[in-house]
């Protein structure tokens, strides 16, 4: 008998042990549940703490940009003088209209104009400056740096303003010079030759604080280890930048490109202070055009659909940049 109760007790055993191995797991069970209700407390936190950024950006960003992206669809402002300010849905005869439009063609290609020269330039100042104060210049590098970076704090109708009366061919800095020389000083905004050029090299100074920054920060991030054994194994300065500072300076150049190339094409305040876009449309950029179609004649749908040609093609440079120099930074 004794025998046959304990076999008959060892199942009990086991059933009160599983009901014991079950009682801590009905804890562990409830737990999800809290944590959920605590997550959903949490997220609703968060989303109240953002309700006033998410409605002004609402509001002031995304409503215009849908509003801006349907106006490109139709053709409202004072196009249609019998109608005004009728807008009727044309599909896309405003962009058809552009690439057959002689002034925006010329708009676009000045643009590129600024772009192809003035991002080149102001990456490899930038680059070459950055260098200088954190490797060769030691005493005074603090008064440089401030120097090379005032312009980027500096409002930018300020600066074109000093460069327009700088450039001014009777009264300029420049035409003083000239004169002091016995020469003649050439009208550097209003020659179709010269205006460009003055324009890009106004904003490669101006600009250049932003980049020399970028580089430096990526300059220090460079450790000491990797140029000290550089040296030791014989590298020369050109062999140690071009064959260590530069790949390790590719995310920089990378992020420094990008930005500098955005801001490029979306070139105004130099144009609009500076030339009004001339002369002959020779610095008539693509953001003062819309502009002038926008505010000044009123094609609002026309402008409309200007800003999302700009847009689209600010979106493929810059995947381009992206996909081709971050394949060199693997």
């Amino acid at each position: 008998m004794s025998t046959t109760t304990g076999k008959a007790a060892q199942p009990a055993t086991v059933q009160a042990g599983s009901g014991t191995s079950q009682s801590p797991a009905a804890g562990p069970q409830g737990r999800p549940g809290r944590k959920r209700a605590s997550m959903g407390v949490q997220n609703t936190a968060g989303w109240l703490f953002s309700t006033p950024f998410l409605v002004l950006f609402t509001v002031f960003m995304a409503f215009p940009i849908l509003a801006t992206l349907l106006m490109s669809f139709t053709d409202f402002g004072l196009r249609n003088v019998t109608r005004p300010l009728d807008a009727n849905f044309i599909g896309f005869e405003n962009y058809v209209d552009l690439f057959g439009d002689e002034k925006f063609l010329k708009s676009l290609f000045n643009t590129a104009y600024f772009v192809v020269i003035g991002v080149p330039l102001t990456i490899f100042l930038g680059l070459v400056v950055a260098v200088l104060l954190n490797n060769g210049i030691d005493r005074a590098r603090t008064f440089f740096r401030v120097g090379f970076y005032a312009p980027v704090v500096t409002t930018i109708v300020a600066v074109a303003v000093v460069w327009r009366f700088v450039l001014d061919p009777s009264d300029g800095l420049i035409a003083g010079l000239f004169t002091e020389v016995g020469l003649t000083p050439p009208d550097f905004l209003g020659s179709e030759t010269l205006a460009m050029p003055s324009m890009i090299a106004m904003a490669v100074w101006r600009n250049l604080g932003t980049v020399m920054v970028l580089f430096i920060a990526g300059l220090q991030a460079i450790p000491t280890e990797v140029r000290e054994a550089a040296k030791l194994d014989g590298a020369g300065v050109w062999h140690e930048f071009r064959r260590i500072t530069v790949p390790l300076l590719r995310p920089t150049l990378l992020y420094a490109t990008v930005i500098t190339t955005i801001g490029y094409l979306n070139v105004f305040e130099e144009p609009f202070v500076m030339t009004q876009g001339g002369p002959s449309d020779s610095t008539l950029t693509v953001s003062l055009n819309m502009y002038r179609e926008g505010f000044n004649f009123f094609h609002m749908g026309y402008a409309s659909a200007m800003a999302y040609v700009l847009f689209v093609v600010i979106m493929g440079i810059t995947v381009l940049q992206l996909r081709l120099l971050k394949d060199n930074t693997k």
